[in-house]
């Protein structure tokens, strides 16, 4: 009979080590993503269309992401995480390829939907690796490696791709990802465990279940993608995100009946994971709206061009990486419950201070309110995150990784939508015409702010004691102190 070798059994080595390599691939999707969008304008001049047209590689990019990302388990479970994962950076790396080197705007569509299946098995499956190989008393510093990528790319995105496409060309943006993805690859593949493949128990596959998954998640993320353009009709959007919302409903139900669906909602039942689905789902949406809301609103209501607009958001990434070895601290010393409450009421508090920037605004204090909001911003997502996971059994952490990594796509395009409703609404309210301005964005902070505080009382379920796994060097301290 096959043996499991023993390095697949959690140690803290490989979980550090294994944190550090997902982390460069999680910064080289959500850097590629990021640029892209800021590139838009130039990269319809050369493919001879509007910027309209063009928008359909980032949401074609979106889609392909949902329809994939509820198999991604599946996959891995059937192959092995190594096989997955380091396959996975290889095609998204020959899909960026074929992106730069696109020809028409068919061409670049249809290398963005391979980037987008690429990308769906590259960020849970690195995920489920990581915690395939972390002990619980070191998730909290596994989780704060691989979840900086994912906001500090969005920060320095916009200045690379504003960059390239000024002053080299587009096509630059698809090329960065070679080198790291190479990088990638090598250090996936040596110390990534490998997995033995069993003869028999290998998971089966629904094709009905994944049809109505993929039907679901793309219409959602459709819609919400929508929402995000002012051309677009609103009515239209949100029969796409409730459609989409009806179908996962269904499937729901529908997947009672499967041993192993592909999205497990019985994982929904450790009281810890539920929390920070749903209210955590509330706060990701809170800081996703920073990357698309700021820039806008240095641009089009305080007048900067795009490179200056993305210096002065900079300042957020430095507060990204100041927080994190922070984070580490704070999480082992203080309850996730006083953490997740007192950090996101001053995450709140932030975003209410940024509704009331001017442009005549010194430019120092404008500075600090990003640096200290993305310090707030980032130790709120890696306590999420490390919550998320700390009470699931090891035996489940593949069907609450595939359905976590579904429900963070999610709330990433209701964090986009949420702005772009505020924004429009706003406009509706200050009779600003075509374009936006300073009121408007004030009045769209605030009401983000107020979603903000609202969360807060999601977390008050949480007990003093949840996720204290995690926190084994407070808890033991604990102990000697008592004995």
């Amino acid at each position: 009979m096959k043996r499991t070798p023993s390095k697949l059994l959690p140690n803290t080595r490989n979980s550090i080590t294994v944190s550090l390599i997902v982390a460069i691939a999680f910064f080289m999707q959500n850097l590629d993503t990021t640029s892209v969008n800021t590139a838009i304008p130039t990269m319809a001049r050369s493919f001879g269309v509007d910027v309209v047209s063009l928008s359909t590689g980032v949401t074609s990019y979106l889609i392909a992401l949902a329809i994939f990302i509820p198999i991604s388990g599946w996959i891995a479970d059937r192959y092995g995480t190594r096989k997955v994962f380091c396959s996975a950076v290889v095609l998204f790396v020959i899909a960026s390829v074929l992106c730069g080197i696109s020809q028409t705007l068919l061409q670049f569509v249809a290398c963005r939907v391979l980037q987008g299946a690429a990308g769906a098995m590259m960020t849970p499956v690195g995920r489920l690796a990581v915690l395939k190989v972390t002990p619980k008393e070191n998730l909290v510093t596994a989780i704060a490696y691989i979840t900086w990528p994912g906001l500090v790319a969005p920060i320095i995105g916009p200045l690379v791709g504003g960059y390239l496409a000024t002053y080299w060309t587009w096509h630059w943006i698809f090329y960065l990802n070679i080198p790291l993805g190479i990088i990638c690859v090598a250090l996936g593949w040596h110390y990534i465990p490998a997995e033995q493949e069993a003869d028999s128990g290998k998971p089966s596959f629904d094709f009905f279940e994944f049809v109505l998954n993929a039907t679901a998640l793309a219409s959602c993320m459709y819609g919400l993608d929508a929402m995000s353009h002012k051309e677009n009709p609103f009515w239209l959007s949100l029969c796409f995100v409730f459609g989409g919302i009806l179908l996962l409903i269904f499937n729901k139900y529908y997947s009672r009946r499967l041993e192993r669906p592909l999205i497990d909602y019985s994982v929904l039942s450790v009281p810890t994971y539920r929390i920070t689905v749903f209210t955590g789902s509330i706060s990701r949406m809170v800081i996703n709206v920073a990357p698309f809301l700021v820039p806008l609103m240095f641009q089009a209501g305080f007048g900067l061009n795009p490179f200056e607009s993305g210096m002065l958001f900079l300042a957020t990434m430095a507060g990204n990486l100041f927080m994190k070895p922070i984070t580490i601290w704070v999480m082992r010393e203080f309850n996730f419950k006083s953490v997740l409450i007192v950090n996101g009421f001053l995450v709140a508090v932030f975003t209410l201070f940024t509704a009331f920037l001017l442009p005549a605004t010194p430019v120092l204090i404008v500075v600090a309110v990003m640096f200290l909001s993305g310090m707030f911003r980032s130790m709120q997502f890696s306590a999420i995150t490390t919550l998320a996971f700390a009470d699931v059994p090891q035996a489940r952490m593949t069907p609450a990784n595939t359905f976590y990594s579904t429900v963070q796509q999610m709330s990433a395009g209701l964090g986009i939508a949420m702005g772009a409703i505020f924004l429009r609404f706003s406009s509706l309210v200050n009779q600003s015409g075509e374009g936006y301005t300073v009121a408007d964005f004030r009045l769209s902070f605030i009401l983000v702010a107020v979603v903000g505080f609202l969360s807060l009382f999601g977390y008050l379920k949480l007990k003093p004691t949840d996720g204290d796994v995690v926190r084994v060097k407070k808890r033991n301290r604990n102990s000697s102190l008592q004995s």
